[in-house]
């Protein structure tokens, strides 16, 4: 969900954009969602004039106002993240806050209240709390990564200034090794749960090419399971959703925003994994040669430490 930057393009695979506000009845003693969603998409909740823009994904709303960006999660619960409760949607927000300022220092600003006072909703200030918000340094689209590739294509020395911040991060995560044998199960499971969703009906793609894939796979995980068994002990606390839409370079800095918070058994990753999903997403996107710099930039960091 970036949702740092929060475009329909970015935000958590861009569901749906809006920019004309909801204006439902508003029930004083206990606000719904949309009495939120309709509160936070007038500029005048912000002390601004100018127009919001809103973003909704399937687990959240997004509100682009100003210089800011202020993200609502919406009490859902689905199996790999719970927003049911306030309690667990403040959780959430305030891990987001804090699992993010590695990648993003600067992008991830605050946890903000959204209280019921006297005379309605508002952001802070006295009343009952009745949800949260993170609060976000409002991106550039055009400086985001995979806008970058279709229009302006990255530098050699932007990429490998991105090759070297995550050759940092991944030498100071947290290593999350698992048992080999337990390793080769989750390769497993996974396989299992992508070739499900990948046949579901509606999303109409070719069921002949993904049992291929899937076969593929599934005989190398059992003919050659070894080196799969070999990174057991290789698995950090990683960034969990790598992707083009998840790095911005602001100038000379590059931000990586986004970082899975609400499941940290998603983040639990092969390092390698994660850069190569960067490097097909890189591929999916028409660039190519970029992801190969990256992967290539991480690789000679990491040989060059270990000299």
């Amino acid at each position: 969900m970036p949702e740092a930057f929060l475009d329909p393009e970015t935000v958590e695979g861009g569901e749906r954009s809006a920019t004309s506000p909801i204006s439902p009845p508003l029930d004083r003693r206990a606000p719904t969602l949309s009495d939120k969603v309709a509160f936070l998409q007038r500029p005048s909740s912000y002390g601004l004039t100018g127009k919001v823009e809103c973003v909704e994904t399937h687990m959240s709303w997004v509100f682009l106002a100003g210089q800011r960006a202020y993200k609502l999660k919406k009490p859902v619960s689905f199996g790999y993240l719970d927003f049911s409760t306030l309690a667990k949607r403040e959780a959430a927000c305030r891990a987001e806050l804090a699992l993010n300022t590695a990648l993003a220092d600067g992008v991830y600003i605050e946890v903000a209240p959204l209280v019921l006072a006297a005379d309605g909703l508002a952001l802070g200030g006295r009343g009952a709390v009745v949800d949260w918000l993170v609060v976000m340094q409002r991106l550039d689209r055009e400086d985001m990564l995979a806008k970058r590739m279709g229009r302006r294509p990255p530098t050699r020395a932007e990429l490998d200034h991105l090759a070297l911040a995550l050759a940092r991060f991944r030498r100071h995560a947290r290593p999350r090794p698992v048992a080999p044998a337990r390793y080769l199960r989750l390769l497993r499971q996974a396989l299992i749960d992508d070739r499900a969703i990948l046949l579901r009906p509606e999303l109409r793609l070719p069921s002949g090419s993904i049992r291929r894939v899937d076969s593929v796979l599934q005989r190398a995980l059992r003919c050659r399971s070894d080196p799969f068994a070999a990174r057991a002990g290789r698995l950090i606390d990683g960034h969990g959703d790598l992707r083009p839409e998840h790095i911005c370079f602001d100038g000379p800095v590059v931000r990586i925003i986004d970082r899975i918070e609400f499941n940290a058994t998603l983040r639990r990753i092969d390092p390698l994994d994660e850069l190569a999903y960067l490097d097909l997403e890189c591929e999916r996107l028409g660039s190519p040669a970029a992801g190969c710099r990256i992967r290539a930039g991480v690789t000679h960091a990491r040989r060059k430490r270990a000299d």
